[in-house]
């Protein structure tokens, strides 16, 4: 057997010094959480937390067709994207399936940063490189040009705003312009998976730390702190966010995942998996054999992935794809892929398998928390 040794983003002596859990996460060694992640949690929830997500895949596409390979290559149509805007898209193989879900960033005409999940990239830069073609346009490798720091928050704005000169108030959503945060180049990101408003800072490796140590100290008075993986993970499932593995899979279409707005059937020159991804689309029309949704615990045990949902009798109806405790909402939750029939909010008689007790638990929509704008 082979000893891999997990790779090490540019903060792990900051992590290593604050005392972090840290934990092998698609080959990285990343922090699960530094204290109590429920504290973490909550923290993003009522002011800001920090967080290295220098783990995730950046590939860069650049190239007169750089557009034109990334409609050919993912479902959406990047190459109608503004210059300083993002959007959420995904890569499928010719199935249909999902490989990766991204955000596609326009930095220029003729460039594009994509952005995979960590145990993804590889994947995906492969697929890019196999899908380039006659396309005028290349496919590189960023993942060691980059640590990505992310600030979470309600706070988040007015911390990073003591930090850069940048038009903060200005920056939409799903938007990123170049700019300095505490003297250091950094692409500034208006982007997250929490649920909460907040931003991304793509920079040097070598500009990581001081970058960290600077949001720390520019957060110390709003209450700002460190946070690993684990509340990353129950922030995105209030959130109704999909994780890759469990809600996204080969096995599932973005119509099984209810995410078919991202494809667009109808842009010119077709793309891999237009013909299976048209097929799933009349399915969804048709009515999907099983639907997300969420689920929220009337007890105290904790639905997890791959637990059977089953109706009053026993008989499965379902899975669960995610689940933990809610630290917001105070129960278990759970995101579950389920019958048809069981997908209504307020069904009744729907359960969860938890060794071998059938714990009940309400139908309801997702996401599980939305923030005050």
């Amino acid at each position: 057997m082979t000893d891999v040794t997990p790779r090490t983003t540019a903060l792990d002596a900051v992590h290593r010094a604050l005392g972090a859990t840290l934990t092998d996460f698609a080959g990285w060694s990343m922090p699960l959480r530094y204290g109590s992640e429920r504290a973490e949690h909550q923290a993003v929830r009522s002011a800001a937390g920090l967080f290295d997500l220098s783990h995730m895949g950046e590939l860069t596409v650049t190239g007169p067709q750089a557009g034109a390979l990334l409609d050919h290559a993912l479902v959406g149509r990047l190459s109608g994207l503004a210059v300083g805007r993002a959007r959420y898209t995904m890569i499928c193989d010719a199935a249909g399936g999902i490989l990766d879900d991204l955000i596609v960033y326009r930095l220029a005409d003729a460039e594009y940063l994509v952005v995979a999940n960590a145990a993804n990239a590889q994947t995906v830069l492969d697929a890019l490189g196999a899908r380039r073609g006659a396309f005028d346009a290349e496919v590189r490798d960023d993942r060691a040009a980059y640590a990505l720091i992310a600030v979470q928050g309600p706070a988040a704005s007015g911390i990073l705003g003591r930090l850069t000169d940048a038009d903060l108030a200005g920056l939409k959503y799903y938007a990123g312009l170049p700019g300095t945060v505490a003297g250091r180049r950094a692409l500034i990101a208006r982007t997250g998976y929490t649920g909460e408003d907040g931003f991304e800072l793509f920079c040097a490796p070598a500009d990581a730390e001081p970058l960290w140590q600077a949001l720390t100290e520019a957060g110390r008075p709003d209450g700002l702190v460190p946070c690993g993986l684990a509340c990353r993970d129950t922030l995105r499932l209030e959130a109704g966010m999909p994780l890759y593995g469990h809600e996204l899979t080969t096995a599932t279409t973005p119509f099984d995942a209810g995410l078919g707005r991202v494809v667009k059937l109808d842009k010119p020159g077709g793309f891999v998996g237009r013909e299976a991804l048209a097929a799933a689309a009349e399915r969804a029309a048709a009515g999907p054999p099983r639907a997300l949704v969420g689920l929220v615990a009337r007890g105290r045990r904790v639905p997890r992935a791959g637990y059977a949902v089953v109706n009053a009798a026993g008989a499965p109806v379902g899975e669960v794809t995610s689940g933990a405790p809610s630290p917001t909402l105070e129960r278990p939750i759970a995101m579950a892929y389920v019958d048809p029939e069981f997908a209504a909010p307020g069904t009744e008689g729907v359960c969860v398998d938890i060794r071998g007790s059938r714990e009940p638990h309400d139908v309801v929509a997702l996401p599980f928390y939305r923030r005050q704008k």
